[in-house]
């Protein structure tokens, strides 16, 4: 998965990108511009006639394209900056909390205007990667974005993603919904404590570093999720892989947002825990005894696994019918069950295997 760190890009970075853009663009041009001129039957490089498209599609890009993206923020942290949609007339604007990182203050420049605006963060939840900010004084004419039904997203809708991609402001792909229910552990970084977020909406539109935070957007000019990262390719030493990101889906953030701004926090995520902290473990061949697992590091007091006998020093192995080699593995695991649901969880201790029936709490 795409790290953090590559998810927040400074404005420097963005323009020298542009830049290098800009050259590539230029050679291009050069070395294809006689047989270009040879195609048309023009010797004077005019402009032959534009080509034929859709105009039923265009124009649906367009509709939406000129609805939705006001409502498609830029939200500079120190000299990072990702995206962010504009959530009520009131000022409060919803995003990622890895955009949002330590910072409790903002810079928020709206789509259609080169002012910026002061913000402060509201509450931000990195165990679901969302935060709310609010603009301090929230100008007249803000534009509320429309939230989707996540229930009636189906794979291959058409989408848009909008959002400030490598620091360039207001800017759209194409792309469809490539799958739903995806369930993705992100990594641990400085911003991100590792978290893992169920029932994401996955598309081929292309999502860069600064798109975080941004729409994902439906052509009946609807949120349908909030971009988060891009998946990465191993084989390729750890970089971006085309076309496959990963957005957190409408009925998600509407959830969480209603309850940061009522509430000044989360007091129901909806999603089950043990109450435990874990690290993983890796079994060596050096016949130390170490088993391959979640190791629990922390236990809740009064928490699930402690009312059930797990203790700090226990190494998770399965939970249900889910064999568990890792943390992230153990909270993907949890991700699909729900709070007071019961369940065996088997754990080493000593060496020795035991099992355990525990009643999941709230994370």
């Amino acid at each position: 998965m795409e790290t953090a760190g590559s998810r927040r890009s400074s404005r420097t970075p963005a323009l020298a990108l542009l830049a290098g853009a800009l050259l590539a663009a230029s050679a291009g041009c050069s070395s294809g511009g006689s047989g270009s001129a040879a195609a048309s039957g023009s010797a004077t490089g005019s402009p032959g006639p534009a080509p034929s498209v859709s105009n039923d599609l265009q124009a649906q890009y367009e509709h939406t394209v000129a609805a939705v993206l006001p409502s498609v923020v830029q939200i500079t942290a120190g000299d990072s900056l990702g995206s962010g949609i504009v959530y009520d007339t009131k000022g409060d604007i919803v995003t990622n909390a890895h955009v949002v990182g330590s910072a409790t203050s903002f810079q928020v420049t709206l789509a259609d205007s080169s002012s910026t605006f002061d913000a402060t963060l509201v509450y931000s939840y990195p165990t679901n990667d969302l935060a709310v900010i609010k603009l301090t004084n929230p100008p007249t004419g803000l534009k509320p974005a429309v939230f989707a039904d996540s229930g009636k997203v189906a794979v291959g809708q058409i989408l848009l993603a909008m959002g400030n991609p490598l620091g360039l402001s207001s800017s759209v792909t194409q792309g469809i919904v490539s799958a739903v229910g995806r369930t993705v552990s992100e990594p641990r970084s400085e911003d991100s404590p590792g978290a893992t977020i169920p029932n994401m909406v996955q598309t081929s539109a292309a999502i860069n570093p600064g798109n975080s935070g941004g729409a994902l957007v439906n052509l009946s000019n609807q949120v349908i999720g909030v971009n988060t990262l891009a998946a990465t390719d191993s084989n390729e030493g750890g970089g971006q892989a085309p076309g496959i990101g990963f957005a957190i889906p409408a009925s998600t953030v509407t959830n969480l947002a209603n309850q940061m701004i009522k509430d000044g926090k989360v007091v129901d995520s909806g999603r089950a825990a043990l109450g435990i902290t874990t690290r993983t473990l890796v079994a060596d061949s050096s016949g130390s005894g170490a088993e391959t697992g979640a190791g629990v590091v922390g236990v809740t007091s009064g928490g699930p696994a402690a009312k059930a006998g797990i203790q700090a020093g226990d190494v998770i192995t399965k939970v249900g019918d889910s064999t568990v080699s890792s943390s992230s593995q153990l909270g993907e695991v949890l991700a699909t069950m729900q709070p007071g649901q019961k369940v065996q969880v088997t754990f080493v201790r000593d060496g020795a295997s035991k099992t355990t029936t525990v009643t999941l709490g709230t994370l």
